[in-house]
């Protein structure tokens, strides 16, 4: 397996940047349901796409706090101290079963005890476009695809020789019923890059740095606890070269990191850190002939993070993935894409054994590692009347477990209504999560027994479009989930806890609407609902009903206001109670934010920013005990040549 990896990481030095992002940038198109460019009529699925001129509104905004402005997603943790644990909560699921792919390749941290990846290291600066689909993507998109994929484009390089983009913000960071709005948020971005001949190349640097806004929230009547700084760095290189219009190469390089203060676990002040660095490198290789297409996508990461608090940890985890498919065009309405997806992960983690003052290993990566291999399969089928057919199987091959297959068939039917179009749409689709590397070696709560997830979803919507610019969609799903990897307490008088498969049949159903439309050349308004109904277990910090709403008014060509809105229905929480050392449950009151941005462009290379969030200074919890942001403003410029 090791001169496999080898192997692959070889022919990886030929490859290149990630999808040719001239031809997905049209806003009726989308590629994340097929690994296909697609018209949004001929998708089966109904796919979030977070444009550029979006994220471009998102300046000053975390990663975390842009995709919880969309339809089916709740990151929580998003509202509070930049330096808050996130919980990517799709459909009623949990970290585990979301999907991180950046330039079309899986990424993850095998150290972590979901499997997940931390949004935090990444800054919206970098970010060219986001696809979101929801629902069971396992046969394209592998294990842990169960309730969404997020897929993240970076920034491409300019056909200029040179151009660079300079942008600086600042602002307060201050919890609810603080008057004083001073400066203790720093976001910074400089990126400098071109085309120079058949080469292109960018180079980019981000930092954010927040302070002022404490983790845990000081008990009623006391006085503010200490901030917790947040400081993260991003430092991105790529550099590619065009060999002709169908065939291009490129490389990756990219360092991001973060410092951050926490408290302890029993909502008392205190001056704990956390810390996480990672280094990824990779690229891809995309070949175009007649009516074929050879893409080989790769990226190796390496993450180190420390704990430093009353029990102190290191943690470190390697993970290579490769993912490369070949797709070919039968004829007008038949294509096809074979491929073969490749993982390795492995883990150490430390720590410092009871009246010990040293680190020692307690999962050590000759144990702690695995390697899967699918292989799969997907077709489409594009008639000329209307009907529409994804489907697709994977094989997954897991080095510690037995082979799994799973599968998808995703039909859908236009109907012409002169100039409209209305699309009816339906799903079935299932979907794997392998243990994580810590569920399964940890020496204290592992269990080299636990079986995989598993996981099935049934969609069924519609989709209507006008040749204008209206849209409106909505979705029905329903989920069911088995062999549902828990941690169970085994004997509570001697604190024994293990992981654990639960034997009971969980679900989740729920409804999903979306509304985008523009009036005129000036005004555009963009809405969506979503009502997810979960397993009481499984329904912690998840809100029954979410709305967000978005204004959008352009005055002119150089001025951009915008006031949005969101709804967050009440929520049950759960913490560890110190005093009765017993879990304990508390409904968290509903709350509605709303926020303002105004831009406008100076002359053809300078803007002015500002952004007023929590307008109305909401008094709110996203989590028990924990700070979020009160009523804060930033303003910036940007610098464009």
């Amino acid at each position: 397996m090791k001169r496999m990896l080898i192997a692959a990481w070889l022919c990886a030095g030929i490859s290149a940047y990630a999808q040719d992002l001239n031809q997905q940038q049209s806003l009726d198109s989308v590629f994340i349901d097929s690994k296909t460019l697609l018209p949004r009529k001929n998708s089966g699925k109904v796919v979030t796409k977070i444009t550029s001129e979006v994220l471009e509104r998102s300046t000053g905004k975390t990663l975390a706090q842009v995709i919880n402005e969309f339809s089916g997603m709740e990151i929580n943790g998003s509202r509070s101290n930049d330096g808050q644990n996130l919980g990517y909560f799709a459909r009623g699921g949990r970290n585990r079963q979301v999907v991180i792919v950046i330039d079309g390749v899986q990424v993850n941290d095998p150290s972590q005890i979901a499997n997940d990846f931390d949004l935090r290291l990444l800054s919206v600066q970098n970010i060219e476009q986001i696809e979101i689909v929801k629902g069971a993507s396992s046969v394209l998109y592998g294990s842990g695809a169960s309730t969404a994929v997020i897929s993240i484009t970076s920034k491409k390089s300019s056909e200029k020789p040179i151009s660079g983009n300079f942008s600086t913000m600042i602002g307060s960071n201050k919890p609810q019923d603080v008057g004083n709005f001073n400066a203790e948020q720093f976001v910074n971005n400089a990126q400098v890059g071109g085309s120079l001949g058949k080469w292109f190349y960018e180079v980019s640097f981000q930092n954010r740095f927040t302070d002022g806004l404490s983790a845990v929230a000081a008990p009623d009547g006391e006085a503010q606890f200490e901030s917790d700084v947040f400081n993260a760095f991003n430092v991105n290189a790529k550099l590619g070269y065009r060999f002709s219009e169908n065939l291009k190469i490129s490389r990756f390089f990219a360092l991001d990191q973060f410092k951050s203060g926490f408290d302890n676990f029993d909502f008392t002040d205190a001056d704990n850190l956390s810390e996480s660095k990672q280094r990824r490198i990779g690229g891809n290789l995309q070949w175009q002939f007649k009516n074929s297409k050879f893409v080989f996508n790769d990226s190796y990461t390496r993450v180190e993070r420390g704990i430093t608090s009353a029990f102190p940890s290191k943690f470190d985890s390697e993970f290579f993935a490769f993912d490369t498919y070949f797709q070919h065009q039968f004829n007008t309405s038949i294509s096809a894409t074979l491929g073969l997806n490749l993982t390795n992960s492995k883990m150490n983690s430390f720590s410092i054994p009871f009246g010990g003052t040293d680190f020692e290993p307690s999962i050590q990566e000759d144990d702690a590692n695995f390697t899967i291999v699918d292989p799969y399969l997907n077709v489409l089928y594009i008639s000329d009347f209307g009907l529409n057919v994804n489907a697709g199987a994977r094989l997954n091959t897991h080095s510690v477990y037995e082979n799994k297959v799973v599968y998808n068939i995703n039909p859908s039917y236009n109907f012409k209504l002169k100039e409209n179009n209305l699309k009816l749409l339906s799903s079935y689709s299932t979907a794997y999560i392998t243990p994580s590397l810590f569920q399964i070696f940890d020496p204290s709560f592992g269990n080299e027994d636990l079986l995989p997830e598993e996981n099935r979803t049934i969609e069924a919507g519609l989709e209507f479009t006008n040749s204008k610019s209206l849209r409106v969609s909505v979705v029905y799903f329903n989920r069911e989930e088995k062999n549902f990897v828990d941690f169970v307490t085994l004997n509570p008088d001697l604190f024994i806890s293990q992981y654990q498969n639960i034997a009971d049949l969980f679900t989740s159903s729920g409804v999903e609407v979306e509304f985008s439309n523009r009036f005129g050349n000036k005004i555009q308004l963009n809405a969506n609902y979503t009502f997810t109904d979960a397993d009481t277990r499984f329904a912690l910090r998840i809100p029954k009903h979410k709305v967000n709403a978005s204004l959008l008014y352009m005055p002119s060509q150089k001025t951009t206001l915008s006031l949005a809105y969101q709804f967050n229905d009440s929520r049950e929480d759960q913490f560890f109670n110190p005093s009765t050392f017993a879990s304990e449950r508390v409904t968290l009151s509903s709350f509605g934010i709303t926020d303002f941005y105004v831009s406008h462009q100076l002359n053809n290379h300078v803007k002015f920013m500002f952004n007023l969030t929590n307008i109305f200074d909401q008094d709110y919890q996203e989590i028990f005990r924990f700070s979020t942001r009160g009523r804060n403003a930033l303003v910036g410029l940007q610098l464009s040549f």
